[in-house]
């Protein structure tokens, strides 16, 4: 059975997602810490981690942070915060997606079987691709700029593979939560998102791109 391990620490809000998770098919257990969820989660680890941003002791930031340096688990943000600068961080933490409360369920749910989905597609084999001095191999799972390593997350992996086999073509932001995400409707921002913090990586100057530009109303597209 998939587990997913909720780290809120309110009772009321975490004890109603593990029940309605477990009415979902998961096993669903949960902490009011983040250092309780990171114990929980060596000793005993989940397929699926869910962190509240707004935890006492150590918050979720810093939790998801603690939690990446070791564990690669998929991690959705669970947070009543919807500001585009907490978005950012928590991604640019490691978080993968981000749900704003109150949580519907079914949506969670539906992001989750989407997360499994995306690890059982990571892009496969494929010759590495060169956009100046950026070269992106979807078979090494590796960027690098100029022959140095760019350190990039899982999303952002597969968000540039999915620009790069596209290469010189515009896809639109739903085309890229649908094939980076596998979300058929959701936040625009997350792709925002995720482009503005590949840009500050991979472009010499990421106010004005070279290779990932903006084409306005239309979407992002690749470029040698």
């Amino acid at each position: 059975m998939t587990a997913v391990l909720v780290i809120e620490d309110d009772d009321r809000i975490r004890l109603a997602l593990q029940l309605a998770l477990e009415e979902e098919g998961y096993e669903a257990y949960g902490a009011a810490t983040a250092e309780d969820g990171l114990r929980r989660q060596r000793e005993n680890p989940a397929d699926y981690v869910l962190m509240d941003l707004m935890l006492p002791g150590m918050d979720g930031f810093a939790g998801i942070r603690q939690l990446r340096r070791d564990d690669d688990v998929p991690v959705v943000v669970i947070s009543a915060r919807d500001d585009t600068h907490d978005i950012v961080a928590a991604l640019e933490a490691g978080a993968d997606d981000y749900v704003v409360k109150p949580v519907a369920i079914k949506e969670l749910s539906a992001r989750l079987r989407a997360l499994r989905r995306r690890a059982r597609t990571m892009a496969g084999p494929a010759p590495a691709q060169f956009f100046g001095d950026l070269e992106i191999s979807a078979e090494a799972g590796e960027v690098r700029r100029s022959g140095r390593p760019v350190p990039v997350t899982r999303t952002e992996f597969r968000l540039l593979c999915e620009l790069a086999e596209h290469a010189g073509k515009v896809l639109s932001r739903q085309q890229l939560l649908s094939r980076v995400w596998g979300y058929e409707t959701g936040d625009e921002r997350l792709v925002d998102v995720h482009v503005g913090r590949l840009r500050q990586k991979i472009e010499p100057d990421p106010a004005n791109p070279r290779h990932l530009v903006t084409l306005r109303g239309l979407g992002y597209k690749l470029q040698r």
